[in-house]
C-alpha cells in the first residue's frame, strides 16, 4: 500500500516515562520505529517536571496529571490543561491510536471525531479486575467496565487485542461488539552475550555459577501475584535440595510488604530484591542468567517480559487461567502449572530436573515467543494505512 504523503500519527497514553510498565514500553517502541515511516507524536501525562523529554527521540506533548496515592498511577486531566489543548489542536493528525480508554484515550477520540479521522484502539489490560478490587462489588465492576472501557473502545474505528485470549475476553465476557483482531507485543531486546551476562550477574549478586536463578521482572505489586511466588519458593525448599536464588527486578508500591513477607517466610538467603533496572542491555543480562522466568500473574494481558525472557532462551512458568498464556503450549514453548503454590513449586522442581525437556522448551520459546518490534511495527504501519484508506 502506498501513501503519497508521510502520515502523522498520534499515540495517546495514560501512562508514560519516567514511569515504566508494559504499555509505556509498547508506546515507546511504536513511536521509535514508526518514526521510520511517519511523523509520530505521543500525547501523555506529565508526572515529573524535572524529567527531560528532549532525550526521547520523538515528539512528546504532555498534559497535567494528579497523583493517585492508592495506586501506582496518576490521573491525566487533559480537559483542564489549556496549554495542552492548544498544542493538540495545532497538529494535523491522519490517525489516532489510543492505548487506554481513559482520559487521554477519550481525548484522542474527541480529537478524531472533530477532525473526521480514524481511531485505532488497543486492548492491553483486564480492567474489570481493577474495578472489582476497588469496589469489591461484581455488579458495580461490570457497570464501570462497560461505561469506562467498552463504550470508549466501541467508538474506535477498529480495535486490536494483544493476544487471542484478550480478544476472547473482551468479546465474550466484556461484551465488546465483535471479536477484535490481534496485534501482539514484541521486544527490541537482542540476545545477550552469555558469558558476559553470567559474569555480570554472578559478580553483582555474589552468585555461584552452578546456582539456579529464578527471575521476576515487573512492577512490585500484589496484582502480579508476587506473594504467590514467595509461597511457592518456600514450598520448593521443602520438596527439593535445589540451590537457587530468586531475583525480583522492579519497583512498586508493595516493595516493603514483599520484603517483610520474604523475611517472615525465612527466605532472605534465597531471594534478592534488585530494584528497578532501566538499562535495557543490563536487563537482558538478568534474563540471560536466569534459568526460569516466574510469571504467575492472573492480572496481566500479554506481558512483554515473557517475550524478553524468550529472547534469551529463558522459558516462562505461567499458571492456568492466565491470559498471558495466549498461544503458549505446556512443555512445548513454555510451562504451565495448576493455580496453587504447591503445584507451582513442584513444577519448578520438575523443570529443573529434566534437562532434556528444559532445553527443548528453551529453544522453542526463542523460536515461537520471541518477536522483534522491527518486524511487528511493519504490520502495525500497514494496518494504519489500510484503516486510513478504508475511511478516507
Amino acid at each position: 500500500m502506498f501513501m503519497k504523503k508521510k502520515i502523522t500519527i498520534g499515540l495517546f497514553v495514560d501512562s508514560f516515562f519516567p514511569m515504566i510498565d508494559g504499555v509505556v514500553s509498547v508506546a515507546d517502541n511504536y513511536a521509535v520505529r514508526l518514526g521510520k515511516y511517519a511523523n509520530v507524536i505521543v500525547f501523555a501525562p506529565r508526572y515529573d517536571k524535572n524529567y527531560d523529554d528532549n532525550k526521547i527521540p520523538y515528539t512528546v506533548v504532555r498534559c497535567k496529571s494528579y497523583k493517585l496515592h492508592f495506586i501506582d498511577y496518576s490521573l491525566s486531566t487533559p480537559k483542564l490543561d489549556y496549554k495542552f489543548l492548544k498544542k493538540l489542536d495545532s497538529y494535523n493528525l491522519d490517525i489516532v491510536h489510543i492505548h487506554s480508554p481513559f482520559m487521554m484515550g477519550r481525548m484522542g477520540l474527541t480529537y478524531a471525531k472533530k477532525r473526521g479521522i480514524p481511531v485505532i484502539g488497543t486492548m492491553h489490560s483486564q480492567f474489570r479486575q481493577d474495578f472489582y478490587r476497588a469496589t469489591k462489588n461484581k455488579y458495580l465492576s461490570e457497570k464501570l467496565n462497560k461505561k469506562m472501557v467498552i463504550e470508549p473502545f466501541e467508538k474506535c474505528t477498529k480495535c486490536y487485542a494483544v493476544n487471542h485470549e484478550i480478544a476472547r475476553i473482551y468479546h465474550e465476557e466484556y461484551g465488546y461488539k465483535e471479536m477484535p483482531e490481534v496485534l501482539g507485543n514484541a521486544t527490541e531486546m537482542k540476545p545477550a552475550n552469555k558469558k558476559e551476562a553470567r559474569n555480570y550477574i554472578n559478580e553483582k549478586y555474589h552468585l555461584d555459577d552452578n546456582q539456579k536463578v529464578l527471575l521476576f521482572v515487573g512492577r512490585i505489586n500484589a496484582l502480579k501475584n508476587i506473594y504467590f511466588i514467595v509461597d511457592a519458593l518456600k514450598e520448593l525448599k521443602k520438596i527439593s535440595d535445589i540451590d537457587f536464588k530468586m531475583l525480583f527486578v522492579g519497583s512498586g508500591q508493595d516493595e516493603e510488604k514483599l520484603k517483610e513477607y520474604i523475611i517472615k517466610n525465612k527466605l532472605s538467603n534465597n531471594i534478592i530484591m534488585c530494584g528497578r533496572v532501566a538499562n535495557r542491555k543490563k536487563l537482558s543480562y538478568y534474563y540471560q542468567r536466569a534459568d526460569l522466568f516466574l510469571f504467575p500473574s492472573l492480572y496481566d494481558a500479554s506481558s512483554i517480559v515473557q517475550i524478553e525472557a524468550a529472547s534469551q532462551k529463558t522459558p516462562t512458568l505461567f499458571i492456568e487461567g492466565a491470559a498471558t498464556i495466549g498461544s503458549i503450549k505446556n512443555n512445548i514453548d513454555g510451562f504451565i502449572s495448576e493455580d496453587n503454590y504447591k503445584a507451582y513449586a513442584l513444577k519448578i522442581k520438575e523443570i529443573m530436573e529434566d534437562e532434556k525437556l528444559y532445553k527443548k522448551v528453551s529453544n522453542e520459546a526463542y523460536k515461537k515467543v520471541y518477536i522483534t518490534w522491527d518486524k511487528q511495527i511493519k504490520n502495525v504501519y500497514n494496518e494504519y494505512l489500510k484503516v486510513i484508506d478504508e475511511n478516507s
